[in-house]
């Protein structure tokens, strides 16, 4: 196991490390959401979220207060949003049940919703001084190169020879620099492919660098086979409104509304018509929008739009609305629902010249 890593790993840090806005106060509110917002997604992406987010929900308090629907549309972009529901129920039970104050231990941090061990160990450690690990993306490949862990990371318990690494390493002053640390030197020089070993104030340490193997360790995990899939969103009108569904439990993106949707390729007239999600309005034919693709874990989606005019409303249901073109922009979409919705509103802008070509267009 590499000694004296915590010295030059931070003096690096001094000089080097990136300047982040969650990174300007060691509040454990901020960090908590900063957090959230990095699981699975890139830095670059998350900053003008997290600021935005913030001027929003500047504590713990207003999220706890707010609608889940508010929530939900702040976050649209960022993907992932079982991770905003559960922001908001931890932040509602921090509130409830802890009279707004955090956990004060690791363990305390976990019994909240969203809350895994890696989060728990940045909050623990970046706000509480605590000397807790963490493992994600950046710090679970410098330290397996540093301690030559060769062994496949992926699977049930591979990340585990890495977290007892990393336990021994954190130091009990500053640990959460020294975790923002090795993060930082993950992202900037100990990369996946063509490390910066010779920028590296590691390379001494590095197990790895001296048996020649920065470019075998860590393993290489196993990619999913991308699915491919096609559907068709039917934009259904009716007296200058639109059609939109909110997505149930246990679907993609849970919670934001979308258009409806129909499996296969584009729709003809005789499948619109059997669909029980467009039975009760008793569509037109169906015309052209355009077509987009999207993906979705390890699924690729072509996606065909396009619109019909329906003959009636339907019965009113909660997960069901009509609204004005003007009102999508209010609503928490999903990332595919806000693209057609710039479509129609390009539509909008376009003209009644538009709507004569797509009434030429019929399928």
């Amino acid at each position: 196991m590499p000694r004296g890593v915590a010295r030059p790993l931070l003096a690096w840090f001094a000089r080097a490390g990136r300047d982040l806005p969650w990174r300007r106060s060691r509040d454990p509110y901020r960090v908590w959401v900063s957090e959230i917002m990095l699981q699975q997604t890139q830095v670059e992406r998350v900053k003008d979220f997290f600021v935005r987010f913030l001027a929003a929900f500047p504590d713990v308090h207003s999220l706890a207060a707010a609608n889940e629907h508010d929530v939900l549309r702040l976050w649209e972009g960022l993907g992932y949003y079982r991770r905003a529901r559960q922001l908001h129920a931890a932040a509602r039970i921090v509130v409830a049940e802890h009279a707004g104050t955090f956990p004060r231990t690791a363990a305390g941090l976990r019994s909240l919703p969203g809350i895994g061990r890696y989060t728990a160990g940045a909050i623990a450690s970046i706000a509480l001084d605590l000397p807790e690990p963490i493992v994600e993306a950046n710090s679970r490949r410098v330290i397996a190169r540093l301690a030559g862990h060769a062994g496949r990371l992926d699977g049930p318990g591979g990340d585990e020879p890495i977290w007892e690494i990393a336990k021994a390493l954190v130091p009990r002053k500053n640990p959460g620099r020294f975790n923002q640390a090795i993060m930082d030197l993950g992202a900037l020089v100990c990369t996946p492919d063509r490390p910066l070993c010779n920028a590296c104030p590691l390379a001494g340490l590095c197990a790895a660098h001296a048996a020649g193997r920065v470019s075998e360790i860590p393993a290489k995990a196993a990619r999913p086979a991308m699915k491919k899939l096609r559907e068709t969103a039917v934009v259904v009108r009716r007296r200058g409104r639109v059609l939109v569904t909110r997505r149930r439990a246990g679907e993609w993106w849970a919670g934001l509304w979308d258009f409806p949707r129909l499996r296969g390729k584009a729709a003809q007239p005789g499948a619109m018509a059997a669909a029980k999600t467009l039975e009760p309005f008793s569509c037109g034919p169906p015309r052209r929008l355009g077509r987009i693709s999207h993906t979705v874990t390890n699924h690729k989606i072509t996606l065909d739009v396009v619109e019909c005019v329906a003959a009636r409303a339907g019965r009113s249901e909660p997960d069901r609305i009509w609204v004005s073109p003007a009102k999508l922009a209010g609503l928490a979409m999903t990332s595919p629902g806000r693209r057609i919705a710039r479509m129609i509103e390009n539509e909008i802008a376009a003209g009644p010249s538009s709507a004569g070509r797509r009434n030429r267009d019929s399928l």
